[in-house]
């Protein structure tokens, strides 16, 4: 085969720029499309082919395969990531989070595309029996889960009517390198060091008893990368990510002692959220053979050094809130 031509979405952010330059490792030609709402122009690696439009617009879409295409495998990785936000922009969600979805699916039938990767996430889950398994009934209890599970049940029907192989992946609390400091309503690591830098104390929800897993950006991207090359990955569904969860309250203290500096907590009440989420990656393990994992200590060292030697850019909230009931407190000034 040729070099494969791909089109990676979010490339400007966080996920999408390190998928993208595994896929340049792997000798693909990578073209990338971000609107720069939440990711920078400097994230996007250099020999990619950076095209800036918003994909919820179907005419820019269809411009980027008229333009840049076809693309053989296609990377969807853009979205806007707020589990808990989402119960307040729920328009907003679904056109981002699906409409702009079924946009590149339509376009990727409509071309023969060979591949379409998706970015899923474990919120489809909802609450259930941990560690999540992929053969668990996903029951979203948030617009932003409901919006990923939709667009993998799309998937499954592009394949069934039109043949369009898929693969799906389930990501969770990934952090690293190039995450964007300045959103307040998500990341919650990146929250942590953005405090901290500022000298400010670590907004907790609730009492910080939550548990999640927080995996390490390298112990995901490459994976994704490499999907459409895995014969075993073809139509199928994975967890990835870190297998050990943390209380967020403990996360708190291992950002501080990241960033060498003083914990400061500030409690804030609680807000719906699922409580506990972690998952189990014995099938991506055993089709992928991830690299070795990053420990969190390890992770957050390398991210902390990476955030001090970067412009620390002001705090961005969301201005576009459509549901102000129940809005926590935290939100409805800068976190």
């Amino acid at each position: 085969m040729s070099q494969p031509r791909v089109l990676v979405t979010g490339v400007a952010g966080f996920i999408g720029s390190h998928v993208a330059g595994h896929c340049q490792a792997l000798g693909m030609a990578v073209t990338g499309a971000d609107d720069l709402s939440g990711g920078f122009r400097r994230s996007v690696p250099e020999g990619i082919g950076f095209v800036r439009g918003d994909l919820r617009d179907a005419a820019f879409v269809r411009s980027l395969w008229a333009e840049h295409g076809p693309f053989d495998y296609v990377y969807h990785l853009a979205a806007y990531a707020a589990e808990g936000l989402s119960h307040h922009t729920r328009r907003f969600n679904y056109d981002t989070n699906l409409g702009a979805t079924v946009n590149l699916i339509n376009a990727a039938i409509a071309s023969h595309a060979q591949h379409f990767v998706f970015a899923s996430s474990i919120a489809v889950y909802g609450t259930g029996q941990l560690p999540l398994r992929e053969d668990a009934a996903p029951r979203p209890e948030d617009p932003y889960g409901i919006a990923k599970y939709a667009g993998e049940l799309d998937l499954y029907a592009a394949e069934r009517v039109f043949g369009l192989p898929f693969t799906i992946f389930r990501p969770h609390n990934v952090y690293g390198e190039r995450q964007n400091l300045a959103d307040p309503h998500r990341n919650v690591i990146g929250i942590f060091i953005r405090q901290c830098l500022r000298g400010d104390p670590l907004s907790v929800f609730g009492d910080g008893g939550q548990t999640r897993a927080f995996s390490y950006v390298d112990d995901v991207a490459p994976l994704f990368a490499r999907a459409p090359l895995v014969p075993a990955a073809r139509n199928e569904v994975f967890n990835v990510g870190a297998d050990e969860p943390v209380k967020i309250i403990d996360l708190a203290r291992e950002v501080a002692a990241a960033l060498d500096v003083e914990l400061k907590l500030r409690h804030l009440p609680a807000r719906p959220e699922v409580v506990h989420a972690f998952s189990d990656h014995t099938k991506a393990n055993a089709v992928f053979t991830p690299p070795p994992h990053v420990p969190l200590h390890e992770g957050l060292r390398r991210m902390a050094a990476w955030a001090k030697s970067i412009e620390l850019a002001p705090p961005k909230r969301f201005e576009a809130l459509e549901v102000f009931e129940k809005l926590p407190s935290g939100w409805k000034k800068e976190a």
